[in-house]
């Protein structure tokens, strides 16, 4: 019988074959607005900054539907028409339910895309860089972060297939949900961002973020907090099912 470990490089290599995206084969699960992440990097940027205190599929459909009240996702205009971006974002239906920050993060992400970057978010991710290297840049954005970013690199790598240097760098994000897989399965003993990414080194060396989206699919899917489907879990065969474990804070994306 496989170990949990085993499993879940399965799924994790199995998705990474695939393209995946964030959820299945879609981020969003809306063709037009995925149309968008995938060929604009600059709304794919803007849709990172989304992923944080709703669903996955409605943070991916924030650009698409920012465009539609806009009429746009002009780097200059973002940036140097804050009130516009904020009255989009806070029209009712809202877009997200950080009213205020999301479009103080919009802006300054126009803003450092032109002052840094010529205005296209791909020099931020240029074929060659190392992974460490992108992971600061994207980190630097403000409403990005550490976490995010480790998410971006991967999706990066995985779904666009950016060519990055240093694979062994990639890690699992700090997220709630591949926190509360981890921590279940026995894989990570404690709920520090050290332990976690120390136990997906020991997983697979050679690219320990190839489990971040597997991990992160589980326990959205299955690994719930309150009430695990354990029999239909990916993992079910070899987890422990230490189900009364669970993981506090901010992860959500």
């Amino acid at each position: 019988m496989p170990s949990v470990a085993e499993e879940l490089l399965a799924y994790g290599l199995e998705l990474e074959a695939e393209g995946a995206a964030q959820v299945g084969d879609s981020f969003s699960g809306s063709p037009d607005a995925d149309a968008l992440l995938e060929s604009s990097p600059e709304a794919f940027l803007i849709g990172v900054l989304f992923t944080q205190g709703i669903p996955a599929e409605r943070a991916w459909m924030g650009p698409w539907l920012l465009r539609e009240r806009l009429g746009h996702l002009d780097l200059r205009r973002l940036a140097e028409e804050p009130d516009a971006v904020r009255e989009a974002l806070q029209r009712p239906p809202m877009l997200h339910r950080f009213k205020n920050t999301l479009p103080r993060w919009i802006s300054s992400a126009a803003r450092r895309l032109l002052d840094e970057y010529g205005g296209d978010a791909t020099r931020i991710w240029a074929s060659g860089s190392h992974v460490l290297e992108v992971t600061e840049r994207l980190a630097a954005f403000d409403g990005v972060g550490r976490k995010k970013a480790v998410m971006t690199v991967e999706i990066l790598v995985r779904r666009f297939g950016v060519r990055l240097e240093g694979w062994e760098c990639r890690q699992v994000a700090y997220d709630v949900q591949v926190r509360r897989v981890f921590l279940r399965t026995g894989l990570a003993d404690r709920d520090t961002p050290d332990s976690i990414a120390r136990a997906a080194s020991r997983i697979y060396p050679d690219a320990p973020g190839t489990l971040d989206l597997a991990a992160w699919l589980i326990g959205r899917e299955t690994c719930r907090p309150n009430v695990p489907l354990c029999d239909v879990c990916r993992l079910h065969r070899s987890c422990p099912r230490r189900t009364w474990l669970g993981a506090r804070g901010v992860g959500v994306r």
